[in-house]
């Protein structure tokens, strides 16, 4: 593999050119016939051929981000690794423009008998930097990892989350045209992988990114288009939602013996009822589908940025008496309070919510610019507002959610962040895997009726 590439036309911009690639492993019944069989030259054979991957092609242009999915075995680490050169391609070509840093083994690169520390220096050695620069990133390097007193321990030491932290604060500080992530985001923690999520999304804009995940929500909010490998081989390529909508087809067709099939649409003309309870609301919470959530209390310490003419002070999920609530149950009416508090003019103040997931995926959220869209009231320094916002909590899978809190000035098209905190009141759901889909909304009503 080399950086400058004859098969690369600098007029299309492409930076991955991989050409007929294919890896095949010879497979040994005994440790001693590999002896035997170098011995024994093309005369006869000891092995069976196994391919892991068998004429692949695949080009990626800069600053695109290119998801790949598939089961375990399908060749996606395979591919990875020729790509970023720790593997030699038995046919075929790949050739790649620029500097690649790829996580792929967790701990890869590292020797585990040296401290964090002494991997940082060797880690981005590798990936091209001088000491003098890791000298210079070396602080940055260690505050994105956020490991503490670990850093001087022997990496052997560490646990999986904590050598992910520092493998992947390396790789976001080395400059790199390309980066190649392999499920290493599995092992981290709900807020570190928000950290490395936002991370991605900034670098998108800069270079081109790979994106291996079993997530497929993951790969259809991250990546521009992806790649589906099924035995080794492309089975499906186009836009990151479609080729995962693929994928789960024949997942479902598979787990349900190939009886699925796709369903037409059909228009049903829209019925206009009064607002109702979800029917099912008493058998779910005394049931073992309750979906509790532990709201866990706003940090006014939050990680957040803004121009601060404006902050928020205080971030409270309620109910309607106005009381505090430190745990709710999906589908109960909740009033999410927002309180802000001015240091400068604010001419038009607007606050808004969003609730993500753990990888950062917006969920759903709104803000009060279309309420103060005729009489918009400036804020004067020292004055204060508070924001309520009245919902269904929706049901959520069980994991980490956060509500992303912002306050900005001016109006819908014209807006200056004043303070915006990614990760202002987290929310841990516990709840049985009943709903469809990223959120469980509370149904009006759900009939069968047997003709």
């Amino acid at each position: 593999m080399s950086s400058k590439s004859p098969l690369i036309s600098e007029v299309d911009e492409l930076v991955i050119d991989a050409r007929g690639v294919s890896k095949c492993y010879q497979i040994y019944d005994r440790p001693s016939h590999r002896l035997v069989q170098s011995f024994l030259g093309d005369s006869k054979r000891l092995y069976r051929e196994f391919w892991a991957l068998r004429g692949v092609d695949l080009q990626v242009r800069r600053g695109e981000t290119l998801g790949i999915i598939g089961k375990n075995g399908s060749g996606k680490s395979t591919l990875l690794q020729m790509i970023a050169g720790t593997l030699s391609p038995s046919e075929g070509e790949v050739e790649v423009q620029g500097r690649i840093a790829a996580l792929l083994e967790l701990g890869s690169g590292f020797n585990p008998d040296f401290t964090g520390r002494e991997n940082v220096f060797l880690n981005a050695s590798i990936l091209g930097l001088s000491n003098a620069q890791i000298e210079a990133r070396l602080q940055e390097i260690l505050d994105f990892a956020d490991i503490g007193a670990f850093i001087d321990q022997p990496i052997r030491n560490y646990s999986s989350g904590m050598v992910m932290r520092l493998a992947f604060s390396v790789m976001a500080h080395v400059d790199a045209d390309v980066l190649i992530i392999d499920e290493a985001l599995a092992v981290g923690d709900a807020f570190f992988t928000q950290k490395c999520m936002r991370f991605l999304r900034e670098f998108k804009a800069r270079g081109t990114l790979l994106f291996v995940s079993h997530d497929d929500s993951a790969v259809s909010g991250l990546c521009d288009s992806a790649i589906w490998l099924d035995e080794g081989t492309v089975r499906s390529r186009g836009s990151a939602r479609d080729v995962v909508h693929d994928y789960l087809e024949s997942f479902i067709s598979q787990r349900q013996s190939g009886e699925s099939v796709r369903a037409s649409t059909v228009s049903h003309t829209p019925v206009r009822r009064a607002p109702l309870h979800d029917a099912r609301r008493q058998w779910i919470n005394s049931g073992i589908f309750r979906n509790d959530i532990e709201i866990v209390p706003f940090d006014p310490a939050a990680d957040g940025f803004g121009a601060l003419k404006a902050r928020v002070i205080d971030v409270t999920l309620e109910d309607h008496a106005g009381r505090t609530l430190s745990w709710c149950i999906g589908g109960e009416s909740v009033v999410l309070q927002i309180d802000v508090v001015a240091d400068e003019h604010v001419a038009e103040p607007i606050v808004g919510f969003y609730l993500k997931d753990r990888l950062g995926q917006q969920l759903f959220g709104d803000n009060t610019c279309l309420s103060a869209i005729d009489d918009p009231k400036p804020l004067a320094p020292g004055e204060g507002l508070r924001a309520s916002f009245v919902f269904e909590m929706p049901r959520l899978r069980a994991g980490d959610y956060f509500f992303t809190i912002g306050v900005s000035d001016g109006n819908k098209e014209v807006h200056v962040v004043q303070h915006w905190i990614h990760e202002a009141l987290p929310l841990k759901s516990q709840a049985e895997e009943w709903a469809s889909g990223l959120i469980g909304l509370p149904m009006l009503d759900i009939k069968v009726e047997y003709l």
